[in-house]
């Protein structure tokens, strides 16, 4: 069943990253992403079939590339905002640093680095919000914050207590 809002974005042409921006509040899923994607690359595909392909296909041209382009670059911005949180729930539920690294290819160290930047990023946030006396709006309050210190800590090859590896 299509939305609204879907129907916004399947009619946008993409051309720069920033032309995929929310939707009513809130950011285009990647899934919706990766579909627009996927069409374009189809049609790019399709401009590499012999002129007399016996059925009728849509044949991509220079649009599709630079939405191709476009939305790639999205994409791996989505995916890099993403990259520290699910660091966090890898070792949260269970996975050991060593397990994380080797999932993107870094070293342990260099996974606890961006957790950690992530973390005391989050925290300065939730800092300034507290000294100005605001209600906490962005960051992570002290004790999430002290949860992902404590699994930043860990040993490389060491679980949590209450994770479970699947």
């Amino acid at each position: 069943m299509s939305t609204p809002e879907y129907e916004l974005w399947a009619d946008l042409d993409v051309r720069r990253p920033d032309d995929v921006r929310m939707i009513s509040g809130r950011r285009v899923p990647l899934s919706w992403q990766m579909e627009k994607h996927a069409g374009h690359v189809d049609r790019l595909m399709n401009s590499t079939l012999p002129a007399n392909f016996p059925d009728p296909v849509e044949r991509g041209g220079a649009g599709d590339v630079l939405a191709v382009l476009a939305l790639s670059e999205s994409i791996r911005r989505d995916l890099t905002a993403r990259r520290a949180g699910d660091i966090r729930e890898a070792v949260r539920l269970g996975a050991t640093w060593s397990e994380v690294a080797a999932a993107i290819d870094i070293t342990p160290d260099e996974a606890r680095a961006i957790l950690r930047d992530w973390t005391e990023r989050l925290h300065g946030l939730h800092q300034i919000d507290a000294e100005a006396g605001e209600v906490q709006r962005l960051g992570v309050e002290e004790d999430r914050h002290a949860a992902v210190l404590a699994l930043i800590e860990l040993a490389d090859d060491q679980r949590t207590e209450t994770g479970r590896h699947d």
